[in-house]
């Protein structure tokens, strides 16, 4: 699959480096709905932190020994200082321990972030840029030439190894444009981003790691 690469401000690369041949096992594939909920539903799932539990009446450290006598004394009939009604005791009906922490295949999930990109590729809203190189550190200069190349409400720009960082101050301001690096490409950020922005490291450390 053949894609014409951009310039950051929405030109065609001229020359040779103007189209990038991209794999079609991985950018390819014929998106399945399935694959795409069985990993973003574990990626949400990954994100929640442990449910605590409160402690309840057996958990609490007091001592069980009667208090006072049971009659005489005035006061209602209580043989243990770890009830619920007192300061300190146990929590009734108290919330139990929930741990977060699913499973997914190594190779559904590799096959879901496939597809991800496919999809893109395949709704066309896929956009490959030579390199995030911004003369200005200036937002305004920035979200001129983000016009320039299209993007929708919302895009998801991935460079390589680290995202260039003139362009990641300058987009900080910016509503609906996140940045990540390749090795943070992930399907449910990709899912819900109109635009997925990839420049020409980017793409490469995307097929270095599937290829490894």
């Amino acid at each position: 699959m053949k894609v014409k690469v951009k310039t950051l401000d929405g030109k065609n690369v001229a020359g040779a480096k103007g189209d990038i041949d991209l794999k079609d096992e991985i950018f390819g594939l014929d998106p399945r709905a399935d694959i795409l909920h069985r990993v973003v539903t574990w990626q949400l799932e990954k994100r929640r932190p442990t449910a605590r539990a409160a402690q309840e009446r057996s958990d609490v450290n007091r001592t069980g020994a009667k208090w006072y006598r049971q009659k005489g004394t005035g006061n209602a009939r209580h043989g243990d200082k770890r009830a619920p009604i007192f300061i300190g005791g146990g929590k009734a009906h108290g919330p139990r321990k929930r741990d977060f922490n699913p499973s997914l295949n190594k190779k559904i999930r590799a096959l879901g972030l496939k597809m991800a990109l496919s999809a893109k590729a395949r709704d066309e809203t896929l956009i490959i840029i030579e390199n995030l190189d911004l003369k200005d550190l200036k937002t305004k200069t920035l979200k001129g030439h983000l016009e320039k190349l299209g993007f929708g409400k919302s895009a998801l720009v991935i460079d390589g190894d680290a995202v260039n960082d003139n362009f990641r101050k300058a987009s900080r301001n910016l509503i609906g444009i996140d940045v990540l690096p390749a090795i943070g490409a992930n399907v449910y950020d990709i899912m819900r981003h109109d635009t997925l922005v990839l420049t020409k490291a980017a793409v490469e450390q995307l097929e270095a790691r599937f290829n490894g």
